[in-house]
């Protein structure tokens, strides 16, 4: 799935590697991918499945496992995508745009 929605916009990646929860230390239920696109650029990937609403405490939940996931790698990402597939409340929408994220 989110392969294909990045490829529909034009976006091809050298090389994808999805990182467990686990290995971060996070119970949260969401998949966090590590990608390099053809330009040498890492984008930071989350995919988000819940029923709930997504508020504002997500957001900064979100920036944390964001900050471990630049320690765990050892380098910051020049991109930061995160696909939700639940309903977004419109202060943690510009929350999320604020801090440099892309919604899908």
């Amino acid at each position: 799935m989110v392969v294909d929605s990045l490829r529909a916009k034009g976006k091809i990646y050298k090389k994808m590697l999805e990182i467990s929860p686990k290995e971060l230390g996070v119970r949260n239920r969401i998949k966090i991918f590590k990608a390099t696109d053809i330009t040498g650029y890492f984008w930071a990937i989350f995919a988000v499945s819940q029923k709930s609403r997504i508020l504002m405490k997500d957001v900064h939940k979100f920036e944390e496992i964001y900050a471990k996931l630049t320690i765990f790698c050892g380098h910051n990402f020049k991109h930061k995508i995160i696909f939700i597939d639940a309903p977004l409340c419109s202060k943690a929408s510009e929350a999320f745009k604020k801090q440099g994220w892309k919604i899908h």
